[in-house]
């Protein structure tokens, strides 16, 4: 009796041990598949062509896919498909991929044909500069050199009076601040002038004839409304405290005292800190409105909706003084000393 149970705990202690040892493994495969799925070979976005040959199939795709460099598992690429019931129908073509892609993405496209490869989707960020917009476009492969964008939207063209917008622009400023932020679809390959002619038709748009008749109506123009939208989009982040930072930098400006923003200042010096700093605040230039008064030469970004709507429809209060917490939060003064208790308090 006493060897029947040693045998039977023997038996069960290598059922045991094998169940795990399964375990372990199915976990671990479950693990490797799913990375070879979710996790792409590489960060970088730069396209490139890939041609799928009439009457190769997953397998023979699958190879050429890790040959190129695409995916690591040719497969985890033939059991996806399987899976997923398209292995029969990944179509033959030329598709332009890029190696940020994951393994799942890749079969999808190749499920739903070349065309669906020859657009790209652009997304550019609210308050970001041209200079973000030049680096931007050059890393999604519309431009090979940051010069090819700069030279477009430096230098006025003849199709630039196509734009009403740009109408109360200074003759020596840029595009700065009226290209603006939005998703755009466009054809790869497409010139990047035909992308600054969708940003222009897009703030065009946005900048309705009701919002355009208030700016004249106040003694406005767009390029100063665009100015103070650029700013406030650096400033807060909040559109009731861009509302109320409009007043307080318009009455600033009507009592001829100094913005003194510091997103101006870090425009120039290229920083992006909260508070400039005391060597920061001495550069020689126009766009350091803790120097200068008045408004900046020009935009120092690309303002949103948000932003341009609070510059438009500023909210009356009695505050001439404020300042954005580490965290973010604005806090409001209505003296010079009040400001200066808070500066004190926030930033010790």
């Amino acid at each position: 009796m006493i060897n029947f149970l040693r045998h039977k705990k023997k038996k069960f202690g290598l059922i045991r041990r094998t169940v795990a040892v399964l375990i372990i493994f199915i976990v671990s495969a479950g693990l490797y598949y799913w990375y070879q799925l979710a996790i792409p070979v590489s960060a970088s976005a730069q396209p490139k062509e890939f041609i799928v040959e009439p009457g190769w199939g997953s397998t023979r795709i699958s190879y050429e896919l890790e040959s190129s460099g695409y995916i690591r598992s040719p497969l985890s690429f033939q059991l996806y498909t399987w899976t997923r019931g398209i292995s029969s129908y990944l179509q033959d073509g030329s598709y332009m991929l890029s190696k940020s892609m994951t393994l799942r993405e890749i079969a999808q496209v190749l499920n739903r044909g070349a065309g669906s490869t020859k657009e790209l989707s652009l997304t550019f960020i609210e308050g970001w500069s041209n200079q973000d917009y030049a680096d931007y476009l050059q890393k999604q492969g519309v431009i090979t050199n940051v010069d090819e964008f700069f030279d477009l939207i430096q230098k006025k063209a003849a199709w630039w009076d196509e734009y009403s917008i740009l109408a109360s622009r200074p003759k020596s400023a840029d595009l700065e601040g009226y290209l603006f932020p939005d998703t755009y679809r466009i054809f790869r390959g497409a010139s990047v002038q035909s992308v600054v002619e969708k940003m222009l038709a897009n703030t065009e748009k946005k900048l309705t004839p009701e919002l355009r008749a208030e700016i004249l109506r106040q003694g406005k123009t767009v390029h100063e409304v665009l100015t103070i939208a650029s700013i406030l989009e650096k400033e807060v982040s909040t559109d009731e405290d861009r509302k109320i930072v409009a007043d307080i930098f318009y009455k600033r400006l009507e009592a001829g005292i100094p913005l003194q923003a510091d997103s101006t200042v870090n425009y120039v010096s290229g920083k992006s800190v909260s508070r400039a700093s005391g060597v920061d605040l001495q550069i020689d230039s126009p766009y350091n409105t803790y120097r200068v008064r008045g408004l900046p030469p020009g935009p120092i970004g690309n303002p949103g909706m948000s932003a341009i709507n609070a510059a438009v429809y500023p909210k009356k209060n009695p505050y001439y003084y404020f300042l954005t917490t580490p965290e973010g939060k604005a806090i409001y003064s209505k003296t010079h000393d009040e400001h200066v208790a808070a500066k004190a308090k926030y930033y010790k």
